[in-house]
């Protein structure tokens, strides 16, 4: 129990009532307690919810170093961010069924291998942008009406970049922000299911 306390941060803490602990040393002091037989397979059920993000990422590290130290986890969690990070292979469930599965740059490959985000500025009709944007490409762009931004599968990489600014731009379209990345695996169940991961 001393080595476990020792390893989650929590030696000082030990002769306190748990009662008195914070959230994040609370779910530390359970995942500490599930290790006590040093088992071999370990689910954890949302093991960060309600933490906040330097509670979460201290949690994500000593997750990575029991699934280092040979533990197989399995982790069920609604943040997409989490799974992307922790999994070596993901499996998505949407209304009780597994819908998709695989390693996460493999479900990322479904919406496309880039994406690019477009954030407009505010005198512009973020739907009537994104019809625009349709015509460029195969795949329906998704609007994020919270960050006035719209997300467009790049299928050319840079190329795709360089011909939404020029389509924007002679439609007199103001852009506040644009840049390619990867798709994210919020992206990925939004493109599965048709709506955003809750």
């Amino acid at each position: 129990a001393r080595n476990l306390l020792s390893r989650f941060d929590l030696l000082e803490a030990g002769e306190r009532l748990v009662k008195t602990y914070s959230g994040g040393m609370r779910k530390r002091l359970d995942l500490a307690a599930s290790l006590i037989g040093n088992p071999k397979i370990l689910f954890l059920d949302e093991p960060t919810t309600g933490l906040d993000p330097r509670a979460r990422i201290a949690l994500w590290d000593i997750i990575r170093d029991l699934s280092a130290r040979g533990t197989t986890i399995l982790l069920t969690t609604q943040y997409l961010e989490e799974a992307d990070q922790l999994a070596d292979k993901i499996a998505v469930i949407d209304q009780g069924h597994i819908i998709a599965q695989g390693k996460s740059s493999e479900l990322k490959s479904r919406v496309g291998q880039q994406v690019v985000e477009v954030h407009i500025t505010k005198d512009h009709n973020l739907g009537d942008v994104a019809n625009l944007l349709a015509r460029l490409g195969p795949k329906k762009p998704t609007i994020n009406t919270q960050e006035r931004s719209i997300v467009v599968p790049a299928q050319d990489g840079a190329a795709s970049l360089i011909n939404i600014v020029r389509t924007l731009d002679q439609a007199g379209i103001g852009i506040a922000d644009i840049f390619l990345r990867r798709p994210t695996l919020d992206e990925v169940f939004l493109s599965l299911t048709g709506r955003r991961a809750e």
